[in-house]
């Protein structure tokens, strides 16, 4: 059974850094694609980075440029670099293996709080 559990949020200032990391515990982690998603009170949760098995990426336009995401195959990790951050990047930050397009496959973490304020 596919787990995620996702770590690395806390408070940053605007213009500050974070790392977030998503642990993919089953088989096959290689085999998956993984995204990184975020929400925030009284909106739908949107995708925020994309990362394919072969490494391709992709980035919400509010990201980019700013947010890397990379993946550990033999460590069964993706990561979720954020620098530069605004204010409106504050959600809670989720990982899910997803399909070629992005579309979550609905296995979802706890979630990780990331709050940027001053």
């Amino acid at each position: 059974q596919v787990q995620v559990v996702e770590s690395g949020g806390g408070l940053v200032q605007p213009g500050g850094s974070l790392r977030l990391s998503c642990a993919f515990s089953g088989n096959f982690f290689s085999l998956y694609a993984m995204g990184w998603y975020r929400q925030v009170p009284g909106k739908a949760r949107e995708l925020v980075a994309h990362i394919a098995p072969g490494r391709m990426t992709k980035y919400a336009d509010s990201v980019k440029g700013r947010f890397t995401i990379s993946r550990d195959n033999a460590k069964n990790t993706v990561a979720l670099q954020m620098d530069s951050l605004k204010p409106e990047d504050t959600a809670v930050y989720y990982c899910s293996p997803s399909d070629q397009n992005g579309s979550s496959l609905e296995i979802w973490g706890q979630g990780t709080q990331v709050t940027v304020s001053s």
